[in-house]
């Protein structure tokens, strides 16, 4: 048994299909085949069923595959101690973003992570939280960025930080209070995007309040949405990290919601409960760090920075 045959059969179990893996790996498919069959072979178990649809493995194969994983894991480690040991921030590092985060943080981000770590491969993918979850299992991302809430079995959540909410009205708004709470607005439209605005943890009293009366925006683009409250009325909310890239006569609409702990969303980083890779993640808290205010920021993150 070899650390390439594992790293064949997690990714042909990752990629459903032979064909897919070896096109993934850069070996021909009669390599991998051979090298599967070898490692069947020798554990006198099939670890596949082969169809002319998927390749999908079988209940033992699954076991192997996710112990295998583990092992793929470990060996990754050596190098990164051996770096660390030297006092150097080198390899690969796979990041996943939320689409509701990634507008705000990932130009700024890639931008100041190259300049600081040119010697690190860093690979950014945007992935609903769900799809980041299963990625962190399978091992095939370091670590995701996304709001606070999905912790679960195996994966570890490190707070970030804190996002407050904005209050963005249409001209046709009553507009003579800074400060609004959600009884201000009972008789405007709301419009909100759709598991985007109204998350669990952001307790919206707005979201809550007001579900027979608000309009909803399913796509994904708030300066659309925003569009859509300067043509048809209303008012929507948007998070801190968008009013920079609203134009001086927009900012003029934006008012602060009363009550900050109804408007806020924390996001943070997840990765699994046995990744080790601290240096590495510390990259990313840094690079936040570097162009982030301090307020918004974790202050155990200002403070030691990321601990395992």
């Amino acid at each position: 048994m070899t650390l390439q045959q594992l790293k064949y059969i997690a990714a042909i179990e990752q990629y459903g299909s032979f064909v897919a893996a070896a096109e993934a790996l850069d070996v021909t498919q009669p390599t991998l085949s051979g090298m599967v069959g070898k490692l069947e072979e020798e554990l006198d178990v099939r670890l596949f069923e082969r169809n002319s649809r998927r390749v999908q493995a079988t209940s033992i194969g699954k076991k192997v595959i996710e112990q295998a994983r583990k092992v793929l894991m470990e060996s990754d480690r050596i190098p990164e101690m051996i770096s660390e040991s030297k006092g150097d921030i080198s390899g690969e590092f796979r990041l996943s973003v939320g689409p509701s985060i990634a507008p705000y943080i990932l130009p700024q981000f890639i931008k100041s992570y190259l300049i600081a770590y040119p010697e690190v491969v860093l690979s950014v993918e945007e992935m609903r939280p769900e799809a980041m979850i299963k990625a962190l299992k399978e091992s095939s991302v370091d670590a995701g960025i996304a709001t606070t809430g999905h912790r679960c079995q195996g994966i570890l959540e490190i707070p970030l930080y804190i996002e407050r909410f904005f209050v963005y009205l249409s001209d046709s708004c009553q507009r003579r209070f800074p400060v609004f709470s959600p009884e201000d607005l009972e008789h405007e439209h709301l419009w909100v995007m759709k598991e985007v605005q109204c998350l669990r943890e952001s307790a919206f009293s707005f979201c809550k309040g007001r579900i027979g009366k608000r309009h909803v925006y399913e796509a994904g683009n708030i300066d659309t949405l925003i569009r859509i409250v300067d043509s048809n009325g209303g008012y929507t909310i948007i998070p801190e990290m968008h009013l920079p890239m609203l134009s001086d006569n927009q900012r003029g609409n934006v008012r602060r919601i009363d009550g900050d702990h109804l408007s806020l969303r924390k996001v943070s980083m997840y990765i699994r409960e046995d990744y080790v890779r601290e240096r590495m993640l510390n990259t990313v808290a840094d690079t936040l760090k570097s162009f982030m205010s301090e307020e918004m920021m974790e202050p155990s993150l200002l403070k030691r920075g990321i601990r395992l």
